[in-house]
């Protein structure tokens, strides 16, 4: 299955670029799954999204998916039926913090 996935300004610069990113998934489409064609694609991101050893999600990167927060989800399971078609994107969001 091919997902789309939009990345943050900064990760798309990293990676070289421009707009989303189409990566092939096998079933079930998952977080890990995504983000493990996205880094085996661009190896330039291992490390940014999640951590290199633990594979969690960084704690200022956010996940969504047809509107919803999937930040807190497992990483395996299975994305919503749109994002796996490719009718909907997976969004990764640098999320803000400040005071």
């Amino acid at each position: 299955m091919t997902v789309r996935v939009v990345l943050p300004a900064h990760l798309r610069t990293l990676a070289k670029v421009d707009g989303e990113v189409k990566v092939d998934v096998d079933a079930p489409v998952t977080q890990r799954a995504i983000l493990d064609a996205l880094e085996d694609r661009f190896p330039v991101l291992r490390g940014t999204i999640r951590d290199h050893v633990t594979h969690e999600r960084r704690a200022l990167v956010r996940f969504f998916a047809c509107m919803e927060d999937l930040s807190h989800d497992s990483p395996d399971v299975p994305l919503p039926d749109e994002v796996a078609r490719g009718t909907e994107p997976f969004m990764v969001i640098g999320a803000m913090a400040g005071g």
